[in-house]
C-alpha cells in the first residue's frame, strides 16, 4: 500500500512563476506526501502482523483442544501421562523449532533440500517476515508433534517422547516445510524461478506438511510398539478400550473447531493486500471464503460419519463425530483457499469414507491407534492433496499463488493434470521421507528399551506408576481408611477432646 510518487519538478510547473520559491514549496509538499506514505506502509505492515500474531495464538489454542481429545479418548488411568506428553509437545517444540527448526525450514537463501540461515533467529527480523511468522509457524511444528502422540497413547516410555517430539520439530518436520512452502523448496508453489511441474505443490495450510507428518509418523510409532494389551482378543477381533470421557473429547473438538480458523485462513500470513485496489474484493475476501470451506468440510464430514456409523454399529456416536469432523478439516487444510464452497462439501464427504474405510482396515491388519491419529491426519491427509489437486479453481490459485501467469490447477476444473502428478509425487516423499527418518528412530527406542513400557505397568495405568497418582480423586471408602475422625465434644466434661485415627 503506497501513494503514488510525488515528483518535485512536476508539481513546481503548476505552482507558477509568480510563487516565491516555487521548488521549495513543491519539496515541503512531497516531503509532506511522503510522511503520509509511510504512515500507510507503517499501518500496512501492523495490520498484517496483527492478524498473524492473533492466528498463530488461535494455532496454539489447538494444543488445549489436543491435550483434551487425546485425556478424552485413553482411559482414565492414563489421563496424567498423555496431558503431560501434550505440555513436552509445546514446551520441547518450542526450544528445538527455535534454535534449529525454523532455520531448516524458511532460512533461505539456500538450497531446495533444507534451509541454512536464522539458526537462534539470528538475523531475525528481516524484510522477508517478523517474529511473528515464527511463532505461526511454531505452532504450526508443535501440532505436528500432537498429532503423533496420539498414535502412541497409553503405552510409551515419557523419555521416548521427549526424544521424538524434539526430533520431529527440531529436524523432520521442518525439512518438509521447507521443501513445500520455503521460497526456496524445490516443490514450493512459490518458487516460481523452478517450479515443479511448471505448478509447485499447492499445499496451504499443511494437509500434507503437517497432518501427513504428524499421521506417518505415528504410523509408524504404533507399528513398532505394537497394540495395547487387550486391544485384540485371541483370535484377532477388535475389542474397545473406550476413553473414559466423552465429554473432554467433545470439548477438545470444539477447540480444535476453533483454532483452525486460524490455522487455515491465518496461512495467508497477510490480510491488507488488495487484488484490485480500491475494490471491495481482496485478500479479505479470500480470508473469509477459506474460513467457509473450511466449516463446510468439517460440518459434512461430521454428518456423513454419523450416518455412516450408525448403519455400520446401529450407534450415534459422538466422539466418532468428533473424528470424522477433524477428518474434514485435515482434508481441506490444503485447497481450503483454492477450491469453491460446494467443492468443499465434497471434500468433507470422501475424508469420512476414507476415514471410516482407514478404520476398517487398522482392525483388520491389528492396527492399533488410540486417537486414529494415522488414519485421520494421514489418510484424511493423504486424500485432502488429492483433492486439492482435482478441484482447485484458475482464479483462486492465481490471486493465491501470484507471480506465474498460466500455472496448472485443478484437473476436474480444466487445468490438466500437472498439479496432480505434483501432489502424488508430494504423499511419496513425505512417507518416505518420515519413513526414513521416524521409523529408525522408533526402532533404535524400541532396541534400548526406551519405547515401551512395561505390562505391569501398562495394567495398572502410567498415571499410578510414572507420575504419582492419577489425574482424578475417587470419594470412595477407601479414602477414609487412614482418615482423621474427631470425636464430638462433650460440653459437660473438663476433659480436652483427642483425636482418633481408624486402625
Amino acid at each position: 500500500m503506497s501513494l503514488p510518487e510525488c515528483s518535485v519538478e512536476q508539481l513546481t510547473q503548476f505552482i507558477g512563476p509568480n510563487a516565491t520559491n516555487a521548488e521549495a514549496a513543491a519539496q515541503f509538499i512531497c516531503s509532506q506526501f511522503s510522511a503520509v506514505g509511510n504512515k500507510f506502509i507503517d499501518t500496512q505492515f501492523a495490520v498484517d502482523n496483527t492478524y498473524l500474531l492473533f492466528s498463530a495464538y488461535l494455532v496454539f489454542s489447538m494444543q488445549l483442544g489436543f491435550a483434551m481429545l487425546c485425556a478424552g479418548s485413553v482411559r482414565a488411568k492414563n489421563t496424567m501421562n498423555i496431558m503431560l506428553t501434550n505440555v513436552l509437545d509445546a514446551a520441547a517444540g518450542g526450544l528445538f523449532y527455535y534454535l534449529f527448526g525454523f532455520a531448516f525450514a524458511f532460512g533461505g537463501p539456500s538450497n531446495g533440500f533444507i534451509g541454512k540461515h536464522f539458526f537462534g533467529l539470528k538475523d531475525v527480523p528481516t524484510e522477508a517476515f517478523d517474529y511473528s511468522y515464527f511463532l505461526y509457524q511454531w505452532a504450526f511444528a508443535i501440532a505436528a508433534a500432537g498429532i503423533t502422540s496420539g498414535s502412541i497413547a497409553e503405552r510409551t516410555q515419557f523419555v521416548a517422547y521427549l526424544i521424538y517430539s524434539s526430533f520431529l520439530t527440531g529436524f523432520v518436520y521442518p525439512v518438509v516445510s521447507h521443501w513445500f512452502w520455503s521460497g526456496d523448496g524445490w516443490a514450493s508453489a512459490t518458487n516460481t524461478g523452478n517450479l515443479l511441474f511448471s505448478t509447485g505443490v499447492i499445499d496451504f495450510a499443511g494437509s500434507g506438511v503437517v497432518h501427513m507428518v504428524g499421521g506417518v509418523a505415528g504410523l509408524w510409532g504404533a507399528l513398532i510398539e505394537g497394540p495395547r494389551i487387550g486391544r485384540f482378543d485371541h483370535s484377532g477381533r477388535a475389542v474397545a478400550l473406550r476413553g473414559h470421557s466423552a465429554s473432554l473429547v467433545v470439548l477438545g473438538t470444539f477447540m480444535l473447531w476453533f483454532g483452525w480458523y486460524g490455522f487455515n485462513p491465518g496461512s495467508f500470513t497477510k490480510i491488507l493486500s488488495p487484488y484490485n485496489s480500491g475494490n471491495y474484493y481482496g485478500q479479505w475476501s479470500a480470508v473469509g471464503r477459506t474460513a467457509v470451506t473450511t466449516t463446510l468440510a468439517g460440518c459434512t464430514a461430521a454428518l456423513t460419519t454419523l450416518f455412516g456409523k450408525r448403519i455400520l454399529s446401529g450407534h450415534w456416536n459422538v466422539t466418532d463425530v468428533c473424528n470424522g469432523l477433524l477428518g474434514g478439516f485435515a482434508a481441506i487444510t490444503a485447497g481450503c483457499s483454492v477450491v469453491e464452497p460446494w467443492a468443499a462439501i465434497v471434500c468433507g464427504f470422501i475424508a469420512a469414507i476414507v476415514l471410516i474405510a482407514c478404520n476398517k482396515l487398522a482392525e483388520k491388519v491389528r492396527y492399533d491407534d488410540p486417537l486414529e491419529a494415522a488414519q485421520l491426519h494421514g489418510g484424511c491427509g493423504a486424500w485432502g492433496i488429492i483433492f486439492t489437486a482435482l478441484f482447485a479453481k484458475e482464479e483462486y490459485v492465481n490471486q493465491v499463488y501470484p507471480g506465474k501467469p498460466g500455472r496448472p490447477y485443478g484437473l476436474f476444473m480444466g487445468g490438466g493434470g500437472k498439479l496432480l502428478g505434483a501432489h502424488v509425487i508430494q504423499i511419496l516423499v513425505i512417507i518416505g521421507w518420515v519413513s526414513a527418518t521416524m521409523g529408525p528412530l522408533f526402532y533404535i527406542l524400541n532396541k534400548m528399551k526406551l519405547l515401551r513400557i512395561s505390562a505391569e505397568d501398562e495394567l495398572a495405568g502410567m498415571d499410578m506408576t510414572r507420575h504419582g497418582g492419577f489425574a482424578y480423586a475417587y470419594e470412595d471408602d477407601e479414602s477414609h481408611k487412614n482418615g482423621i475422625q474427631l470425636r464430638k465434644v462433650d460440653h459437660n466434661s473438663s476433659s480436652t477432646p483427642t483425636p482418633t485415627t481408624n486402625s
